[in-house]
């Protein structure tokens, strides 16, 4: 059993991050044609430009979120294949995951129509940055304060216990798996949305602050003391949000 679970903990490790890669590569090949993003910034958006943008934030999402939750994916993997020894059925990891990116899919619909709302009020530049300080700071703000929320807490508890979750969250069956993934990826979403907001302030597509803010997930989840460097982090936001407010 050991051996198994070990060869397929790989497995399972190398197509996370084959799924990230190419993720990446994708955000790589768009960030590379800004010409395409500027002229959309200019122009009526209409639903294939939505639809685009929605694949777009999706695609980040899973560059950015699926590294963190690998030791969740790994931890239901674990404990659904030793449930064998009790004969019962082993649902497949990828039905896990896929409700955790279906989770975060719902999420980059709601960033995409943001993003809309903020093209269609002129506040976003073909840079996809917002161009209102009183917006950039209050995002900085609001994402400061919120790391300090009970909601915050509870939400990146249940991210950082993948045992406690899987205890208290366990559902059988195909369907309970990827209610679970639904699940976790609630938690995850109630964690960071307001930390994946902050792409609008320095750039939707700057690839170096995206890579910035998913080491900063991924630290906030996986390094022993991640909740008091939320915290401390917490406070540079705020700072640096009203730094900007009282220059405006």
């Amino acid at each position: 059993m050991e051996l198994i679970l070990r060869r397929e903990s790989i497995i399972i490790s190398g197509c996370l991050a084959v799924v990230v890669i190419l993720s990446w590569i994708y955000l790589l090949d768009m960030s590379a044609d800004m010409s395409g993003m500027a002229m959309l910034a200019v122009q009526e958006w209409g639903l294939t430009d939505l639809i685009l943008l929605f694949i777009m934030w999706a695609v980040m999402m899973v560059a950015m979120m699926v590294p963190s939750a690998a030791p969740m994916t790994l931890a239901f993997h674990s404990v659904n294949l030793r449930r064998q020894d009790t004969n019962r059925p082993v649902v497949p990891t990828y039905i896990f995951i896929l409700g955790y990116i279906v989770m975060w899919s719902i999420y980059s619909a709601v960033a995409t129509l943001t993003q809309w709302g903020l093209h269609e009020a002129t506040l976003i530049s073909p840079a996809m940055v917002v161009t209102s300080p009183f917006l950039k700071g209050g995002l900085l703000l609001a994402a400061g304060v919120y790391q300090w929320t009970p909601l915050k807490r509870a939400c990146l508890v249940g991210c950082r216990s993948p045992l406690s979750f899987l205890m208290s969250e366990w559902r059988e069956g195909s369907w309970g798996a990827f209610a679970m993934g639904l699940r976790h990826g609630s938690y995850c979403v109630g964690c960071c949305w307001i930390i994946m907001a902050l792409l609008f302030v320095a750039g939707v597509m700057n690839l170096i602050w995206v890579a910035v803010i998913a080491i900063f997930v991924m630290a906030e989840k996986l390094l022993p003391h991640g909740e008091l460097f939320g915290r401390i982090a917490g406070l540079t936001l705020a700072g640096a949000g009203l730094a900007i407010i009282a220059q405006a």
